[in-house]
């Protein structure tokens, strides 16, 4: 079984309506994330003033949620969401996100490992660290979909 197709049909268990997300309501994320982070909150405020329509749930099992998801270690950050049929981990840009919806590939989702300064969420972009975004390949291997300079 594919990986993502593993992350939509548990979105389907968790009770997302994959009818609506074929039909393309692409622009609502849902997000997975500790009830105590504030850089999750800050992520999400972040994709809500870039177009999107966030559904937050706290759960203090985010390892589950990121098993069930078919994230590999290593790239791992603080929270998991699930856009149309793809995972996306941690502190991706809205506009990446975007893209990956536009271009639509053929893959689990997009990751941002750890917590780096300066993405979204994680301080001012004016004072970034240098970080990429890598597209998760069904298959578990990764390959950079974007890469921020540092500021």
């Amino acid at each position: 079984m594919k990986k993502h197709t593993l992350a939509f049909g548990l979105m389907a268990a968790l009770g997302f309506s994959t009818t609506a997300l074929a039909a393309g309501a692409a622009q609502s994320i849902h997000v997975y994330k500790s009830p105590t982070c504030g850089c999750c909150d800050d992520w999400i405020d972040h994709l809500e003033d870039n177009g999107f329509e966030v559904e937050a749930t706290n759960t203090n099992d985010m390892g589950r949620i990121k098993a069930d998801a078919g994230l590999i270690a290593g790239l791992g950050s603080c929270h998991t969401a699930f856009v149309g049929d793809y995972v996306i981990e941690g502190h991706v840009p809205p506009a990446d996100i975007h893209r990956l919806l536009s271009e639509r590939p053929d893959a689990i989702g997009l990751s941002v490992p750890g917590m780096p300064w300066g993405s979204p969420g994680m301080g001012p972009a004016s004072e970034r660290d240098a970080y990429s975004v890598f597209l998760i390949r069904n298959d578990g291997t990764t390959e950079i979909f974007a890469h921020y300079n540092a500021a």
